[in-house]
């Protein structure tokens, strides 16, 4: 079966002669959460707006779908959902008007957009805040309202970037809850954190970035070893201290 999301031999960056990405290559596939780790500056986000289509690679190809942005816009775009770091609302439109507009925007019917987002407006909370403006949300509140309008979408894809930050504890349970859920279901999610603890109990397999190059990828134990942890039973965040910082951080 050939994966959701497929990226190959990608060279990419914001200047030509500088690239911020060299030549990574890596898969995420249907029914399977894939961690992407990494410091700060390590090319995660970079990678990210690339598989978004906001940047254009230097070289190599990132299909979605098993399309590349520019044979079917449409389709491509279509097959994913994206929640940021940061949420992007519109400050005039309330909780339920959102999710009402994503409905029509993955051409979710009238029926299951109603159905899902009273769903997820009771699993998150957010009922009593249906009809608040997004402008009054506070910064939790707005990332919900961001994780609701991609799990109601329901696409192949989720992209999913520092997705915690601003939740309280009840937001991050539903949230893994969710993803657990839409995982078994079928869906591949991409799924950036520093939280490595939480990436390791939930995440299938792991992709450790570094310098705008992948260092190791795989499951736990193959993370283990490119590590040079020979041993079992080493943590995730063990590894990857070894892997960015030589075992000294």
């Amino acid at each position: 079966m050939d994966p959701i999301l497929y990226v190959h031999d990608l060279t990419g960056g914001y200047s030509p002669k500088r690239p911020v990405l060299h030549r990574i290559s890596f898969h995420v596939k249907a029914g399977e959460m894939v961690g992407l780790i990494g410091l700060n500056g390590a090319g995660k986000s970079t990678t990210i707006k690339h598989i978004l289509g906001l940047m254009k690679p230097q070289s190599g190809e990132v299909k979605v779908g098993g399309v590349e942005l520019e044979e079917d816009t449409e389709k491509y775009r279509s097959s994913f959902a994206y929640v940021p770091e940061t949420p992007v609302l519109f400050d005039e439109l309330t909780v339920e008007e959102h999710l009402r507009l994503t409905g029509m925007a993955y051409n979710v019917t009238d029926n299951a957009d109603g159905e899902r987002g009273e769903a997820l407006l009771e699993q998150f909370q957010m009922t009593p805040k249906r009809r608040a403006f997004a402008s009054h949300l506070s910064k939790g509140m707005k990332q919900k309202v961001m994780i609701m309008n991609a799990l109601l979408a329901e696409p192949p894809l989720y992209i999913i970037d520092e997705p915690f930050l601003g939740l309280d504890p009840l937001g991050i349970r539903s949230l893994l809850d969710r993803l657990v859920e839409v995982k078994r279901k079928g869906a591949a999610i991409l799924m950036s954190s520093h939280i490595l603890s939480t990436v390791e109990a939930y995440c299938d397999r792991f992709i450790v970035m570094h310098h705008g190059k992948i260092v190791a990828q795989g499951t736990l134990d193959e993370v283990r070893r490119a590590a040079g942890m020979e041993q079992r039973g080493g943590t995730l965040e063990e590894a990857f201290y070894r892997l960015v910082a030589g075992g000294n951080a």
